[in-house]
Parts: structure tokens; sequence; C-alpha cells
């Protein structure tokens, strides 16, 4: 639990029954097509992204939109954390071409056979906010978070143009890296 005061303590539980209904479906979202009995439930996802965004005592959300933004970015990255985890245990396996369009394309990407893939993207999107830091946020929220177009401007304070623009170039700029990385396996 927090190391805080009792006022304070209060404040965070009742800030987290505000807002644990939209983390659930936020969750729910980020494991939708997850196989039944998977170790990772959107309440223990919800339970680690909250408390991972508690810790954050500096913390001022713009919004509500940002802050879910936030939150389904903390969740992105316990889930290539679990990833990471279970691709210790089980390395090697062909893989497959990732298509960035595709709606479910990350809870296909968190199952058991695709932990690889799910690495790579979560390379790729570290590659992408090397060169382009708006264009890494709109893809999270765009690609993790299935936000819209203007739920992403929303999240983010930007123009629903410049949301398209960046997640253009995101796409292209990850197809781009996917098809060398398909062309060079060995390189990366």
């Amino acid at each position: 639990m927090l190391n805080t005061g009792e006022g304070a303590q209060d404040a965070f539980a009742e800030a987290y029954q505000q807002v644990y209904g939209e983390l659930r479906r936020l969750a729910q979202h980020h494991l939708n097509a997850e196989r039944p009995g998977h170790t990772l439930s959107a309440t223990a996802l919800v339970n680690e992204a909250f408390l991972k965004l508690s810790a954050q005592s500096r913390a001022e959300w713009l919004n509500r939109a940002q802050f879910f933004s936030v939150a389904s970015t903390a969740m992105r990255r316990i889930l290539v954390n679990h990833a990471r985890d279970r691709c210790r245990l089980k390395r090697g396996g062909g893989g497959e071409r990732v298509d960035l369009d595709a709606p479910d394309v990350l809870a296909r990407l968190v199952s058991d056979d695709r932990c690889l893939e799910l690495l790579a993207v979560e390379r790729l999107l570290e590659g992408l906010a090397e060169l382009d830091p708006r264009a890494a946020r709109v893809t999270e929220c765009r690609y993790f978070a299935g936000y819209t177009n203007e739920e992403t401007a929303d999240a983010l304070g930007i123009s629903v143009v410049t949301v398209k623009r960046a997640w253009r170039l995101a796409r292209a700029w990850m197809a781009r890296e996917l098809e060398r990385d398909a062309a060079h396996p060995t390189a990366g």
C-alpha cells in the first residue's frame, strides 16, 4: 500500500473507485482475444496499471482522456513485460507478418505463440519514439488503447488532422521497419 497519510489514502481510494470501470474496459480491450484462463486478467492488469500510475507522485493530469492514454501505456508496458517473461521460457519460432491495421492485433500478439511479435512491436514503438515522439504517442492511443482519431486528439491535446498525419507516418515507418526486418532477420 502507499505510504501516505490517512487523507491521501482516502483520496486515492476514491479516485480509484471513480475510474475503475473505465480502466477495466480499457484493460479488457487490451486482453480482448486472450485465451480463457490467461494468467493475467483484466482486473490484475487494472490493479497493476493503477499502482504504477499512483506511484507517479508529481503527475498532473490535464484531462480524463490524457489520464486514460497514460493508463493504456502503463497496461501496454505490463503486457510487454508479461510477454518478455513468457518468451524467456520459449525461444525461437517462426515470426509472422504483423498487420498494423488489424483491429485485434494487440490481443493476437499477447497470446503465448505471439510474445515475440509483441516484443518486436515494442521495439518498433521505441524506435518510432526516437524518430517522432508525437507519432509514437498517437500510435499508443490508436493501436494499444483503441482510441479513435478524435479520442486520440483529445487525449494528446492536438488536432485531429495532426493525429491522422502522425498515424499515417507511424504506420508507414513501422511497415518499412517490419519489411526491413523480414529481409534481414539477423539484423536488429
